[in-house]
């Protein structure tokens, strides 16, 4: 469902400041995968990410989703296959607006705007099935202002409008990285509800060694730009933080783990 190959990714060339990013990354995801991309600052694992998405075009290499090649669409264009949810609860969403209008808007995304773009009593009815499967209480508040949620309602309700449609590749961007622990665990566990239920193809970044280890069914860390670790099945199951940090400083060739894998 995601194929990148051999993706190389230089910021800054020719200058004093030139950093190259990625350095000849491949990663293969079959449909229905939920890989945890995991990395200390500067590793590459967002600067993937945001290649995958559009955000950043690669200097070589190729990127194609759900067999389309992608490598040269623009992040507009990509938006017809890729759903979202980024770090800050204040994206991804429409502040002024109500929880249905922002589901509603959701729901035609890609599509033709005509005189219909109401909600309809069968949407709404949809929508509020869906938002009490989340246990947040959105389902008596669709016509509450998005502005007025709490971060990890805005985040749920973003989970839930970037998968609407069912994409073809959710991208996961540290989203619970501005939540506190107990909301934190509260959005993780709807994020794997969610790809669970709709076997959606998940790519999710995270700075959190835990996190990656629970969730999901595969385990990607990137270092310096390359991918150095690839676990999956048993073996990730299986996995304790002690073993990824000894893993790390076995692949990365230093005797210390990354100081921001150590503090996550």
């Amino acid at each position: 469902m995601l194929r990148v190959t051999n993706i190389y990714k230089t910021f800054n060339a020719g200058t004093v400041n030139e950093k190259t990013a990625l350095g000849g990354v491949s990663l293969h995801l079959k449909e229905g995968e939920f890989v945890s991309v995991i990395g200390g600052n500067g590793a590459g694992k967002s600067t993937l990410l945001s290649a995958v998405a559009g955000v950043y075009g690669v200097d070589s290499g190729t990127i194609s989703i759900g067999g389309k090649d992608v490598t040269r669409l623009p992040e507009f264009k990509r938006a017809t296959f890729i759903g979202r949810v980024f770090q800050d609860p204040m994206m991804g969403t429409a502040a002024n607006m109500g929880i249905e209008e922002n589901l509603a808007i959701a729901k035609r995304r890609g599509s033709r705007r005509g005189l219909s773009w109401g909600v309809t009593h069968s949407e709404r009815e949809e929508y509020r099935e869906k938002l009490a499967a989340f246990d947040l209480g959105l389902e008596t508040r669709l016509t509450s202002k998005v502005g007025l949620l709490s971060g990890g309602q805005r985040q749920a309700l973003t989970l839930l409008m970037a998968t609407l449609r069912r994409p073809k590749l959710l991208l996961l961007d540290e989203h619970t990285a501005a939540l506190d622990p107990k909301t934190a665990a509260k959005v993780l566990e709807l994020s794997e509800q969610i790809v669970r239920d709709n076997n959606l193809t998940t790519m999710m970044v995270t700075h959190n060694m835990r996190d990656a280890i629970v969730h999901g069914d595969r385990l990607v860390m990137l270092y310096d730009g390359k991918i150095i670790i690839d676990v999956s099945g048993e073996a990730k199951k299986n996995l304790t933080t002690k073993d990824l940090l000894d893993m790390f400083e076995q692949a990365s060739g230093s005797e210390e783990a990354d100081g921001n894998l150590l503090l996550s």
